[in-house]
């Protein structure tokens, strides 16, 4: 086999390579005798075709086999022999006019992984801002509930019935006096104002007191589903056995019974803990990004151009969706059109930042364990219909790019965790303001940024990883502008990094095997792509 480089610019890097038309010849001859003795023909006796005769009926679809595999075989030799860490899957083309007898010539473009420095962890400084749960907070949240939870008293007998009382009624209805099924009930509740029942019902009822009999007349809406009563007159037979006024909910032991709880002061402690969980999910949204801006800030170098591309085209394809949601579809679309430019440098962001995570993950043994990596498929699965949970199953097990991209997000995750723990780390007890505040803040500028500056809504937690949804979630800024922009320039999709996204078959392709981040022994560039999402 012979190599030629025909392009190195950056990292960008380009190959001729040649397969000498023996060595194909050589495979052809080899796999026409491993078939031989399974070929049955008339006349033959099982395993006693001749090998020319073998040749002859089947000697097409052999050679096309063999070169198939003899160019995967190339590309992989290419790979290790000039030891190329692709960032995402290599682009082969095969020399037109090839004929059967001739040497085989394939180009091999690909992009690959810059050379990236351990990074220094040490003298990694964080602060991390706790914000205490009041009680004040507490109070707040089960008045919330309860706040929810209607009951119902009765009014006195003088009580007319009004808009938003309950009432506890009888009614039959007929049509031309023939009563019609489905038109009585007993002690059945009606709110009036609810619009429960048909136009005109309702109404009708206002002003009725407790023990009051009445009749009225309604009309069917012609589109109503029991076709025999649509459009149709009715008249309803009314008693009225009490009106009700909406009661204020008292918060005591009582009412935590009755949500299944033994006291109220239970319910207090699982609000609290809610409260305590959104509020940690904030505390390290806050941190991760002071420690993906301290990452961003101390390193410049190139990455992959189709690594960026594959990254904007998530942002790109998310924005598009949201602007089309929005109230003004045109004015959002022409509004990230406009700074298209700042997106994509977020993009270039999310991709160095992936690399530096992954390169950090890789140099300190940080893994996905295959106990993690089943809880992961199974909780996956549990998003589909029950009949389509073992068709992903299989795949995650089959595909190794699937199984990257559901493995990625825990990945960064670890590493993230890794950092914290390494980090010397001062506490700082703020407010829930002061803690959203320092998540929209501006963030510190990346290096080597696009042709403009991203504005900070856009780029305040904007690392190469998808976050964790409840920092995603929390850490949108507030600003009700531009809704389609908020999300894609956060944290990103969830476990789908853009070069595992572009790959093909991790069992053939090298750059396949980047997607193995917790494989460390088997392909170090890997790594650096699945820790990117």
């Amino acid at each position: 086999m012979k190599i030629e480089e025909t392009t190195n610019e950056g990292l960008r890097r380009a190959y001729s390579v040649t397969i000498p038309a023996k060595e194909i010849d050589a495979a052809v001859e080899a796999e026409v005798k491993k078939i031989a003795p399974q070929v049955r023909m008339p006349g033959f006796r099982p395993g006693k075709v001749p090998a020319n005769l073998v040749r002859k009926m089947h000697g097409e679809a052999i050679h096309g086999q063999v070169v198939n595999e003899q160019i995967s075989g190339a590309v992989d030799s290419l790979m290790r022999e000039k030891k190329l860490r692709p960032a995402m899957q290599p682009r082969v083309e095969f020399g037109q006019g090839y004929e059967q007898g001739k040497d085989a010539t394939l180009t091999v473009d690909l992009e690959i992984l810059p050379e990236i420095d351990a990074p220094s962890i040490d003298g990694l400084k964080l602060e991390r801002l706790m914000v205490p749960v009041s009680d004040a907070e507490v109070d707040e949240a089960v008045n919330n509930i309860a706040s929810q939870q209607k009951s119902w008293k009765d009014a006195p007998k003088s009580k007319k019935a009004a808009d938003g009382d309950q009432l506890i009624i009888d009614f039959t209805g007929s049509i031309d006096g023939v009563e019609f099924e489905g038109g009585a009930a007993t002690e059945a509740p009606l709110v009036i104002g609810s619009g429960r029942f048909i136009p005109g019902f309702e109404e009708q009822l206002t002003g009725v007191k407790a023990g009051e009999d009445k009749t009225i007349t309604v009309t069917f809406p012609a589109d109503y589903p029991a076709k025999e009563l649509a459009g149709k007159d009715a008249q309803f037979a009314v008693h009225v056995h009490k009106v009700q006024v909406e009661d204020e909910t008292s918060v005591d032991e009582d009412f935590a019974k009755s949500l299944g709880l033994e006291s109220l002061e239970q319910l207090r402690g699982l609000l609290k803990g809610q409260l305590e969980q959104e509020l940690n999910g904030l505390t390290r949204t806050a941190m991760k990004r002071q420690l993906l801006d301290a990452l961003a800030s101390g390193h410049d170098f190139a990455v992959p151009q189709g690594m960026v591309d594959a990254e904007f085209e998530q942002i790109w394809a998310q924005l598009q969706q949201e602007a089309a949601n929005d109230e003004d579809p045109a004015a959002a679309l022409k509004e990230i059109e406009d700074e298209k430019d700042e997106y994509r440098s977020i993009a270039e962001r999310r991709v160095r930042l992936g690399l530096l995570l992954s390169e950090i993950g890789q140099a300190n043994g940080v893994q996905v364990t295959q106990a993690e990596m089943g809880m992961l498929i199974q909780q996956a699965a549990q998003q589909y219909r029950p009949e389509d949970r073992e068709r992903f199953m299989e795949l995650i097990r089959t595909n190794d790019m699937a199984a990257a991209q559901l493995r990625a997000p825990l990945y960064e995750d670890k590493v993230v965790d890794f950092l914290f723990d390494k980090a010397d780390v001062t506490d700082r007890e703020v407010t829930r303001e002061e803690l959203q505040a320092a998540i929209e803040a501006e963030e510190t500028p990346a290096p080597a940024p696009a042709k403009k500056k991203a504005p900070a809504k856009k780029k305040a937690d904007a690392p190469a990883e998808a976050a964790p949804a409840e920092e995603k979630t929390e850490s949108k800024p507030a600003a009700k502008k531009a809704p389609a922009k908020k999300a894609a320039a956060k944290a990103g999709d969830e476990g789908k990094p853009a070069a595992k996204k572009a790959a093909d078959k991790g069992d053939k392709a090298p750059a396949a095997k980047k997607a193995a981040a917790d494989k460390p022994e088997k392909a170090p560039a890997a790594k650096k792509a699945a820790a990117k999402k």
